[in-house]
C-alpha cells in the first residue's frame, strides 16, 4: 500500500488535483490523505464541494493581511506535524502557489518524496508572474518526480538538469476536471445558469474577463479596465462579464472604472461550475490566468492573454491564444480585430487543445503505482 499525501491550498490547485485524488482512490494500491492549507478559503471550499472531496486535514493557515513570508512559514510549521502523524510515502503538490513551494520544502526537510503535478512551466523571468515563477522553479529543485503537462515543459526540466527518467508527460489535469464539469453544465444545468445570468443578451458576443495578477496592480490594471470600457463603447454588439477578484487592488479600480457601463457586468467571484458555463457561452476570453489558457481551447474559445509573457506557450504556438500585453491601446486593438475578423476567429477557435485529452490523472496514478513505497 502506497500512502500519498495530497496537499493544496487554492481553488486552481483543487480543480487540477481533484481528478488526481479520484484516480488514486479508485485504485486499490493507494491510501490517499488530503491536506488543505486553505490559502483561498471560500473559493477552495466551493471546489471541494463540487468534486465531492472531503479534506482529512485542514490547516486553515490564512490570516488577515498575511504576507507571503508569513504564509510560507505558517505552512512549513504546520506540515511538520502532519508529516509526523501521516508518515506519507509520497507528497503530491500542484502548480506554482505558495502552498506548493512551502509544502515541497517541508517535504524535503522531512525526507519525503515529492511529486509535482504540472511541472516545468517557465517564463524565465522571476517577476513574471510573481511569485509563481520562482515558486515553481524552487519546487522543481525539490521534486523527486515531475509530471509535466506538455513536451515543452519536459524540455524545460531537462534543460535545468532533471533526469529524463524522472519526468512523465501526462497532459494537464485541468482538462480532466473541465470535461467532467462541462458535461454536467451542458446536459443538466444549462437552464439553471441561463436563469442565473439572465441579464446577458444572447444576441450579443460575450467577452469573459479574468484579471488578478499581482504584477498588474496599479497602472497596468487601470489600463486593462480602461481598455474594457473602450471596447464596450466601440463595439455595441458586445457584452463583457468580469467576475472580480476580492483583492481590493483589483476590486476598487474595477468598480470605479467599469461599474457604470450598462454592457459591462461586474460579478462576485464565481464557483467553478457557473464559471465553466460562462466560458462555454463566451465568444472571446481575455485573461491573465494560467489555467484558463489551458481550458479554453477544449471549448473552442480564443484566448487573448493580457500579460507580457506566458509560461504556457503551447497555446500561442498552436494558434489558440495570443499574448497582447497590458497597454490600453494593444488590448483594444487586438480584441476588436478578433471580433471583426471572422477568418482569424475561426482559425483560433478550431485549434486542437495542446494541453491534454482528459486522461492525465490516470497517467499520474499509473506512474505512481509503478513505484514501491
Amino acid at each position: 500500500m502506497i500512502k500519498v499525501l495530497v496537499t493544496f491550498g487554492t481553488r486552481p490547485e483543487a480543480i487540477k488535483l481533484a481528478p488526481v485524488i479520484h484516480a488514486l482512490k479508485n485504485r486499490k494500491g493507494f491510501e490517499v490523505v488530503v491536506c488543505v492549507t486553505s490559502q483561498h478559503r471560500e473559493m477552495l471550499d466551493q471546489v471541494l464541494s463540487l468534486f465531492n472531496i472531503q479534506p482529512d486535514i485542514d490547516l486553515n493557515v490564512m490570516k488577515p493581511n498575511q504576507n507571503l513570508m508569513q504564509l510560507t512559514s505558517e505552512i512549513l510549521v504546520a506540515l511538520k506535524k502532519v508529516f509526523e502523524e501521516v508518515k506519507p510515502d509520497w507528497l503530491i503538490v500542484q502548480g506554482d502557489t505558495t502552498t506548493t513551494f512551502a509544502a515541497s520544502l517541508a517535504g524535503f526537510y522531512s525526507k519525503i518524496r515529492v511529486a509535482h503535478v504540472e511541472a516545468g512551466l517557465r517564463t524565465d523571468d522571476k517577476y513574471h508572474p510573481y511569485p509563481e515563477e520562482i515558486n515553481r522553479r524552487l519546487t522543481g529543485v525539490l521534486t523527486d518526480f515531475h509530471f509535466a503537462a506538455t513536451e515543452k515543459a519536459r524540455e524545460n526540466l531537462i534543460r535545468e538538469g532533471v533526469a529524463s527518467e524522472k519526468i512523465v508527460v501526462t497532459g494537464n489535469t485541468v482538462i480532466d476536471a473541465l470535461l467532467s464539469v462541462v458535461h454536467k453544465v451542458r446536459d443538466g444545468r444549462r437552464k439553471i445558469f441561463q436563469e442565473r445570468f439572465s441579464m446577458l443578451d444572447s444576441s450579443k458576443k460575450l467577452i469573459l474577463v479574468t484579471g488578478h495578477r499581482r504584477e498588474s496592480f496599479g497602472e497596468h490594471f487601470e489600463n486593462i479596465c480602461n481598455s474594457l470600457y473602450q471596447i464596450a463603447e466601440q463595439e455595441p454588439d458586445v457584452e463583457i462579464v468580469y467576475p472580480v477578484h476580492l483583492n481590493p487592488n483589483i476590486r476598487i479600480p474595477a468598480h470605479q472604472i467599469l461599474g457604470q457601463h450598462p454592457r459591462i457586468h461586474l460579478l462576485e467571484p464565481l464557483e467553478y461550475e457557473p464559471f465553466v458555463y460562462l466560458m462555454d457561452q463566451s465568444y472571446i476570453i481575455l485573461t491573465d490566468s494560467g489555467g484558463i489558457q489551458e481550458e479554453a481551447p477544449s471549448l473552442g474559445k480564443p484566448v487573448l492573454v493580457i500579460r507580457n509573457k506566458t509560461e504556457r506557450p503551447e497555446g500561442v504556438e498552436a494558434g489558440a491564444a495570443k499574448v497582447i500585453g497590458r497597454s490600453t491601446q494593444d488590448i483594444v486593438r487586438e480584441t476588436r480585430h478578433l471580433l471583426q475578423n471572422e477568418t482569424l476567429y475561426k482559425k483560433m477557435s478550431r485549434v486542437r487543445n495542446p494541453y491534454g485529452d482528459g486522461t492525465a490523472s490516470d497517467r499520474i496514478a499509473l506512474t505512481l503505482e509503478s513505484f514501491q513505497a
